[in-house]
């Protein structure tokens, strides 16, 4: 069972198998808030004991990184288990979050082998409750926490955590470290390299960096990432504008990973470029 490592003063994160789940406790004289709530109510009831076997304080506040149901499944279930509280999100994400959902829900009915099907259908959406468009800071008694919305990347409502005395940023999925970044129907792979930009802007070199999925990582790890995702955007640029068209984009590009993992960011590419960037296809 996992336990909540502290990784900077009054920082816990706890790593869960299924899907390599980060979920971040930050402590105040005010209580606990908690970044990400997994990705159902049977997994947040083990998270909510975990909590309370570290015995660090009331949880008084949720964060929602993005609308996707691996960060925000588990709503519902730590308000049951620790009263009623407000949940964080950016707009877009709580305004998407249904819609997300319900894609998540009709994938898991299809999947009638999966393991945890049953377990993820019987879960209840509570949706994020306060929302911002930019940045806000939340008071935790003697630590501000900051919630910044660098722009659009892994999805368009994307949200970074910064804990500034302990010099901790919560990157979201728009940092991985168990496997490269996924990029989606719903990501801006273009974008995704300059909202890396901000967010590195928020570091020092000693920043603790906990990534959505996968272990502690530093800033330059996050730099590398945003060097192979910027070598991504920029592929993209180039071969449309050689009028490379998409069906053929992944086969003519060299990338700095698996062309499996990048059917989605082609696609997506090619669809979020400004018209004078494409060229007529090659004959």
């Amino acid at each position: 069972m996992p336990d909540f490592e502290e990784v900077a003063p009054r920082v816990w994160v706890a790593h869960y198998d299924w899907m390599h789940v980060n979920i971040v406790l930050v402590g105040g004289s005010d209580g606990l808030v908690m970044v990400d709530t997994h990705g159902s109510a049977e997994q947040a009831r083990v998270v909510a004991d975990d909590v309370r076997r570290l015995g660090a304080g009331p949880l008084t506040a949720l964060v929602n990184t993005h609308e996707h149901w691996d960060h925000h499944f588990g709503n519902a279930t730590m308000v049951e288990e620790f009263g009623a509280m407000p949940i964080h999100a950016t707009e877009w994400a709580r305004d998407h979050v249904e819609v997300s959902s319900g894609h998540t829900f009709e994938m898991y009915e299809q999947a009638t082998d999966h393991p945890r099907r049953e377990e993820v259908l019987a879960t209840t959406v509570l949706p994020p409750t306060h929302v911002f468009s930019s940045a806000v800071q939340l008071d935790l008694g003697d630590r501000a926490v900051e919630l910044v919305h660098p722009g659009r990347g892994h999805t368009a409502g994307d949200l970074v955590v910064r804990v500034p005395d302990a010099d901790v940023v919560l990157g979201g999925d728009l940092v991985e470290e168990s496997d490269p970044p996924f990029i989606g129907d719903d990501s801006f792979p273009l974008e995704w390299p300059t909202t890396l930009d901000l967010v590195l802007g928020l570091m020092t070199p000693a920043t603790v960096v906990v990534p959505g999925h996968g272990r502690v990582v530093d800033k330059d790890f996050v730099q590398d990432q945003r060097i192979e995702l910027g070598v991504i955007a920029e592929t993209i640029r180039d071969l449309a504008a050689r009028g490379v068209p998409v069906d053929q984009a992944l086969v003519t590009g060299e990338w700095p990973w698996e062309r499996e993992r990048l059917e989605s960011a082609v696609r997506r590419g090619y669809e979020q470029l400004p018209r004078g960037h494409r060229q007529l296809p090659l004959a």
